[in-house]
């Protein structure tokens, strides 16, 4: 029978990309886990890894029996939880990775809603952008990441199967201006085409958004601000430095800051940011997590 702590030494090879990877990863060193791919490569009889160059990649047979054994220790890891978890009382830790206006929002009050109604649940929160989110939930060092995407933005592609994703909320889009710039509902971008941008540093982000909306209203924007602080670009709309489109979370989350701004929806098709948890699909309850996604959804309006 094939050893499940060297499936897993597999699993983290495929995942990480190098032994030395894969090594740091588990606290040991490179030459033993490779002793230990070795011993596993006699126990399955057929080759795993091959060289390529300095390093190794896996064999068609590595890949499949890589799929095996994910399914082997997401098993095993649901057996833990199970056994550490009570009937359906929700216990023990669980690790959040969030992006700060969700988190500043909604996060918070969960935490100390978990404290009061789960005396045993201990929810730890590790403030995440997406990207980053994604990636310490794929290496497990969080149950739950926290997202956003937006709809006039490609999202990011992932296997369907690698993630289990969970709708929270539908956070709105609005233009801020500086204050006084009339009492219109909306604003026609058009309106906006030689006026300086205020964007986001990451190009799959705001950026991305400003450029999608602009192009819907027939022009491209000019970009003259890359912030990632939407206090600091809340001032600076508020100083006349610039436009910019802020989720409504943004400025619910800087309320001080967003009172000095004008803030109205742009004309034309809804921009919305969409607002997902992600876990790693199991087929058993988990209470833990379970009960913290119950907590992040915000009440019905």
């Amino acid at each position: 029978m094939l050893d499940p702590a060297r499936l897993l030494l597999l699993r983290e090879l495929a995942d990480r990309g190098t032994m030395t990877a894969a090594a740091a990863a588990l606290g040991r060193t490179s030459s033993a886990v490779s002793q230990q791919l070795a011993v596993l490569e006699r126990e399955a009889g057929v080759p795993l890894l091959e060289r390529d160059g300095r390093r190794v990649r896996l064999t068609p047979e590595g890949v499949r029996l890589v799929a095996h054994a994910r399914i082997v220790l997401g098993a095993l890891e649901t057996a833990e939880r199970d056994l550490r978890a009570a009937a359906d009382t929700p216990r023990g830790p669980v690790g959040l990775a969030c992006f700060s206006t969700f988190a500043a929002v909604h996060v918070v009050p969960a935490l100390v809603a978990a404290r009061e109604r789960f005396p045993e649940l201990r929810v730890s929160l590790n403030e995440l952008e997406p990207p980053e989110a994604l990636a310490a939930l794929r290496a497990r060092r969080c149950d739950v990441a926290v997202r956003y995407t937006y709809d006039l933005v490609p999202e990011p592609a992932f296997a369907a199967e690698e993630f289990t994703v969970h709708p929270l909320a539908a956070d709105p889009v609005l233009l801020a201006l500086p204050a006084g710039s009339g009492p219109r509902d909306t604003v026609d971008l058009r309106d906006l085409a030689d006026t300086p941008w205020i964007v986001g540093s990451r190009e799959d982000g705001s950026a991305a958004l400003v450029r999608a909306a602009c192009a819907l209203a027939g022009f491209a924007p000019r970009i003259a601000h890359a912030v990632d602080d939407y206090h600091l670009a809340l001032r600076m709309v508020a100083n006349g430095l610039g436009v910019a489109l802020l989720p409504r979370l943004a400025a619910v989350a800087h309320a001080p800051a967003a009172a000095a701004v004008a803030l109205r929806p742009p004309l034309g098709p809804e921009l919305v940011r969409r607002i997902h948890a992600l876990t790693l699909p199991s087929p058993a309850s988990r209470p833990a997590v379970d009960a913290v996604l119950a907590l992040l959804r915000p009440p019905a309006s």
